[in-house]
């Protein structure tokens, strides 16, 4: 996450507000948060916010690039503050645990498609899905 936050939203044109910050602090905080979860954490923080309010601003901190939305096949959308690199994720299929997972060679390679077909390609998305060591043990 860039040192200021709030300037940044300053340089895009968005006013920096408490709900703002709030939710950028409950995403930094844990990630791979849901909309719900985020909602939980910035009213414990702030007090009263509507769901609505927290997707509004989960979608502003998307836009500016603070925050990354990814959405695995069957589940809720889930936020991050990795933003600065092209890295994957492992999700659990039976608990749903999401963990970060590194590129697996050089820098980035999964954004050299076989074939692009005329696009210009800036990120890639991988999931992998498997059972996490605490719901293999159980």
């Amino acid at each position: 996450m860039p040192a200021d936050p709030a300037e940044l939203l300053r340089e895009r044109g968005y006013r920096v507000t408490g709900q703002r910050l709030a939710v950028l602090r409950a995403v930094t905080g844990e990630p791979h948060m849901t909309a719900d979860a985020v909602a939980e954490a910035v009213r414990a923080q702030i007090g009263a916010i509507s769901l609505q309010a927290v997707y509004d601003v989960l979608a502003v901190l998307v836009d500016v690039g603070l925050i990354r939305r990814i959405q695995p096949a069957g589940s809720p959308a889930r936020f991050e503050a990795r933003v600065s690199d092209n890295h994957h994720h492992v999700i659990c299929r039976s608990c749903g645990r999401t963990a970060d997972v590194d590129c697996a060679v050089g820098p980035a390679p999964c954004l050299t498609a076989v074939d692009d077909r005329g696009y210009e390609i800036d990120e890639a998305e991988v999931i992998y899905w498997g059972r996490c060591p605490e719901c293999l043990s159980a």
